[in-house]
């Protein structure tokens, strides 16, 4: 582990330690508590963003979004109710997206009702 890395993390017995990924590879970890939340965890990193990820910095925390066993996080999720294991480190991907499609779109319904997504073509 990267000496950087080491003075982020608070290894204590009931912290959850979550080791980031970016789209460009870089990693980082930190310690939180089992209760933060998505949105804990974004806006802390936003504000304590790693000097090694620089090239990758967006302007608000809103841009980031956290994924976790391929699914984007709710940010009221708490650590806890992913039931990571406090002490061991668990990985997930931050991705920054510039322009987050809506919800409930009429792009997205409309491709909910044909039965397939993103063009995708189901055999």
């Amino acid at each position: 582990m990267a000496e950087a890395a080491k003075d982020s993390v608070d290894l204590q017995a009931d912290s959850v330690i979550l080791r980031l990924i970016l789209v460009s590879g870089k990693t980082h970890e930190f310690s939180f508590s089992q209760l933060a939340s998505a949105a804990d965890v974004i806006q802390r990193v936003f504000e304590q963003w790693p000097s090694e990820w620089e090239a990758d910095k967006v302007e608000s925390a809103s841009m980031l979004k956290l994924i976790y066993h391929g699914r984007f996080l709710h940010g009221s999720v708490t650590l806890h109710a992913l039931q990571l294991t406090p002490g061991k480190i668990t990985v997930m991907h931050l991705v920054t997206r510039e322009n987050l499609p809506e919800p409930n779109s009429s792009e997205t319904l409309t491709k909910r009702k044909n039965g397939n997504c993103c063009r995708c073509v189901l055999s």
